[in-house]
């Protein structure tokens, strides 16, 4: 039994992506954003409040790009991940962790501090300066993507899904124009992935089922 607590397009929306690309049942929980503040009783599932929240036989995960890792493990053997015996295994655990630690947290500065804080506390040079800086960070993607269609192993992986979730978020603050061509296209052939189209169709359906309105979606609705 598998069970994903998930806001609208959040981090969490990479362990929905995996679980659409492995073919898994899982049963989806919407949560309003933010649920620590919404949704109090979340904070008996995950005491820190944030999403994604993975309950995997029994055992919470929290970590976006370590649950991806986790499900082609539990449920592999899969095309989705690389293995230690293949050319490209450091490239993978490294794209894995660069669209999260690398690519997605700028952007939360950017988002907070752009979007999320009251007026008076918005912080116009901090947004300008993390949006430099994770445009800068792009650069290692236009690299690796000349002569190749995915990041690793010349297929799709859940590398591709952890980077391709921050260029959503990218997509999603306005940052996308900005992209260089091979991100571009990158980006654009992603999304039309059917794991990925049907995560995002599986994401609102969830939502309207249960009641979460999307202007309590971090970025749908806003």
């Amino acid at each position: 039994m598998i069970t994903l607590y998930h806001c609208l397009s959040a981090r969490s929306f990479r362990p929905l992506w995996a679980l659409e690309a492995l073919g898994l049942p899982y049963t989806l929980k919407i949560l309003p954003f933010p649920p620590r503040v919404h949704a109090r009783h979340f904070l008996d599932i995950n005491p820190i409040g944030t999403v994604p929240a993975i309950i995997v036989d029994d055992v919470l995960m929290t970590e976006s790009a370590g649950i991806c890792e986790y499900l082609t493990q539990r449920y592999g053997p899969t095309q989705l991940a690389v293995m230690p015996n293949e050319p490209d295994y450091p490239h993978y655990l490294n794209w894995l962790h660069y669209g999260e630690a690398t690519l997605t947290f700028p952007q939360t500065i950017i988002l907070r501090y752009g979007q999320f804080e009251d007026i008076s506390r918005r912080l116009p040079q901090a947004v300008d300066d993390y949006s430099k800086w994770f445009l800068g960070r792009l650069r290692a993607i236009e690299i690796a993507l000349q002569g190749r269609t995915y990041l690793c192993q010349n297929r799709f992986t859940v590398a591709d899904i952890s980077v391709g979730y921050a260029l959503m978020l990218a997509d999603f603050i306005g940052l996308s124009d900005k992209f260089s061509t091979h991100v571009n296209l990158y980006w654009r052939m992603l999304q039309t992935h059917p794991s990925y189209l049907k995560a995002l169709r599986i994401q609102e359906a969830a939502a309207f089922e249960q009641g979460v309105p999307l202007d309590h979606a971090p970025l749908i609705g806003r």
